[in-house]
């Protein structure tokens, strides 16, 4: 049984298979992660099996499954950031991070051309080098 805070935000969208990934990022947003009662309240609403919510979003490494109290740092690890840099500041960043910050890999922020690249809720970083790695995962912690 869904809660109802999570009843009012299902309700938000239109009971369609079509609203399913809107829906999945204003249960995480709202709560952080996916839980399991989510994926069933959402199944139930969309009329598809809790195995297909699940496959979506366990498919996109967006979606967290799990409650993970910690702040996430999305670092760009794409060509274009890579050939500026990023690894190096990968390993600054989980060196600093020392497990208090999530330090999460993804491909692409679309900031190319100013990259070593990051990104906080939703907040983009631009340009890094060791120093403003290091400075953004300490405000982080």
């Amino acid at each position: 049984m869904a809660t109802p805070q999570l009843d009012v935000i299902i309700a938000d969208f239109p009971a369609e298979q079509s609203a399913m990934l809107p829906i999945l990022h204003a249960v995480q947003h709202a709560h952080g992660f996916i839980s399991e009662a989510a994926l069933v309240a959402i199944a139930a609403y969309i009329n598809l099996s809790r195995a297909e919510v699940y496959g979506t979003a366990s498919f996109y490494h967006d979606f967290r499954l799990t409650d993970d109290p910690r702040p996430t740092v999305s670092l760009c690890r794409a060509e274009a950031c890579q050939a500026r840099g990023a690894e190096a500041i990968a390993a600054v960043m989980k060196e600093e991070a020392r497990g208090h910050v999530e330090i999460k890999t993804v491909y692409c922020l679309g900031l190319c051309s100013v990259g070593p690249a990051a990104m906080v809720d939703d907040i983009p970083y631009a340009r890094l080098d060791q120093d403003s790695a290091r400075s953004l995962i300490l405000r982080q912690c």
